[in-house]
């Protein structure tokens, strides 16, 4: 009988995860679980984060069967029993600080890492987007999985496409932003996220929220945002930010309607070089349209 070969990766926190054969049944912050997807890696359950609610944040989720893909929770409302319920072979989550299972309380990871093995993949600052993304990649190659290879050449492509449309004469001013309310507003920091960092690489003119405290964000009020003059403004879709119609009553809010190009930015959209590529390709038409406006 053919003998199982031991599986062991290193994450982000510097931990090695260790199991007897490779893990068949993953469990996954929603995020990593929509890159393992486009990886060709079902889940078998998903979970949220703090900022979550009782069912999973679609912004989130990518391309994953929400229906057919249990969600066990998120926070602090979830409990390991129910995670372990689930009979994970292996967690995979995110890290934004490289030490903190992101998504789980810490004695909730504490105590799921005493049963199975976790691997955290760091997202935050520090880490380039093209780096995130062969993370994943190398992860779900050591399960037995990865993206078409025709993926490799559509993401090219889109990142030339990116390229040329920053590189005529008018240079659009974008900004990206998480909408807390109607008085205030997280101006995202861009150097902080790598998707932005990316957009930057790649010519696009992100505008800078003015220094002081919060490494992510600056939360200024609605006043502070339009006076930056933004031709584009990526506002968060996900789920805990505040939806355009909850803002009207603002005239800064309304400001920025009437001037710019408001366009759907997920701060947690999948790692992988299918999303990458949408991502780039609709940027670059973006800018195209801003610029010739």
């Amino acid at each position: 009988m053919e003998q199982s070969t031991p599986w062991e990766v290193s994450d982000d926190r510097g931990r090695l995860a260790v199991a007897g054969s490779r893990p068949l049944r993953i469990v996954a912050y929603i995020q990593a679980g929509a890159t393992l997807w486009d990886h060709g890696i079902r889940p078998v359950g998903i979970f949220g984060s703090q900022h979550d609610g009782a069912g999973p944040d679609r912004a989130k989720s990518g391309e994953l069967p929400l229906d057919d893909i249990p969600y066990l929770g998120s926070g602090g409302a979830l409990h390991p029993d129910t995670l372990l319920a689930a009979r994970p072979d292996l967690v995979v989550a995110v890290t934004y600080d490289g030490r903190q299972v992101y998504g789980l309380e810490p004695k909730t990871a504490l105590e799921v890492e005493a049963h199975v093995p976790v691997v955290s993949v760091a997202v935050g600052p520090g880490r380039g987007l093209a780096e995130v993304r062969e993370r994943f990649a190398a992860l779900a190659g050591s399960l037995g999985k990865g993206e078409p290879l025709s993926a490799a050449g559509e993401l090219d492509a889109a990142e030339d496409a990116l390229r040329q449309a920053t590189g005529g004469p008018r240079r659009p001013r974008v900004l990206a932003l998480s909408p807390a309310g109607p008085e205030r507003v997280h101006l995202a920091r861009p150097s902080a996220w790598p998707d932005l960092r990316a957009l930057a690489e790649h010519g696009v003119g992100l505008l800078e929220p003015a220094g002081g405290a919060g490494t992510n964000w600056s939360t200024v009020g609605w006043a502070e945002a339009a006076a930056l003059a933004a031709d584009i403004v990526l506002t968060d879709v996900r789920a805990n930010a505040a939806r355009p119609e909850a803002l009207r009553a603002d005239e800064n809010w309304r400001a920025i309607e009437a001037r710019a190009r408001l366009v759907p930015w997920n701060p947690e959209a999948p790692c992988s070089r299918r999303a990458h590529t949408r991502f780039f390709a609709s940027m670059a038409e973006t800018i195209r349209e801003t610029a010739g406006s």
